[in-house]
């Protein structure tokens, strides 16, 4: 009876305690869901505003910079997650710095092999990632403290979110811009088929129509999160 008794606690210890799992989904999921709304870098912490400025001139340009920018993020998190423990703290910036220029190097060179045109469209743009503000502010107010899977999510959810918010912004430019879309005739297409010819906003694929652009997308951020807290 004790030794079924024993093995009985025995077992009763191993198991883990339920809502314990290394493994908590729920968590997963608002680390990535956060970047896709409630900390959207560029509508609600307003980081990452140079290269959005300077490479949305186009749809495609938008795409590119977007992936590049996520995978250095998530790669960077996983990284710093992982040597989290070993990095001082009195050295833990530039630690990151070295870390993300490592990543920010295999990308460039990737597209500069795989991409050319891209590469050459985007420039500067490229390296600069490395002082990219949602990538040091995730490293260091997220990854350096979290776990390898949420510091995946939360690079994730960052990167994606960052990405969406340079297509639609490349997308609005280029279409009154160009008259075009990702190349494609757009608002050219539509104008030809009533035997018009699309007069492009010229501004828009200029700085100020990027600032014009990106802050009527911001306004209109602030208006559906009004409406959203209104509703609750």
């Amino acid at each position: 009876m004790a030794d079924s008794d024993i093995t009985s606690s025995e077992i009763a210890e191993l198991q883990p305690a339920s809502g314990t799992s290394w493994l908590n989904l729920k968590e997963l999921s608002g680390d990535l869901v956060r970047g896709l709304w409630e900390e959207i870098p560029l509508f609600r912490l307003v980081l990452g505003t140079c290269p959005t400025l300077a490479v949305t001139t186009s749809a495609t340009n938008g795409v590119g910079m977007g992936i590049a920018t996520t995978f250095v993020l998530v790669a960077s998190n996983i990284m710093i997650s992982l040597l989290r423990k070993i990095i001082p703290d009195m050295i833990r910036i530039p630690a990151f710095i070295i870390v993300i220029a490592s990543f920010v190097t295999i990308v460039d060179l990737m597209m500069a092999a795989f991409t050319p045109e891209l590469h050459h469209a985007l420039g500067i743009f490229i390296p600069l990632i490395v002082v990219n503000c949602i990538v040091l502010a995730r490293a260091e107010a997220f990854a350096s403290k979290n776990g390898p899977l949420r510091s995946t999510a939360d690079g994730l959810g960052m990167g994606l979110g960052f990405t969406i918010v340079l297509i639609l912004l490349g997308s609005l430019r280029e279409i009154l811009g160009n008259g075009t879309w990702f190349g494609m005739p757009a608002l050219t297409g539509i104008m030809g088929l009533f035997n018009y010819e699309y007069q492009p906003m010229i501004v828009m694929v200029l700085p100020p129509g990027a600032f014009i652009g990106l802050g009527l997308f911001v306004a209109l951020a602030n208006k559906i999160e009004e409406k959203r807290k209104g509703k609750k």
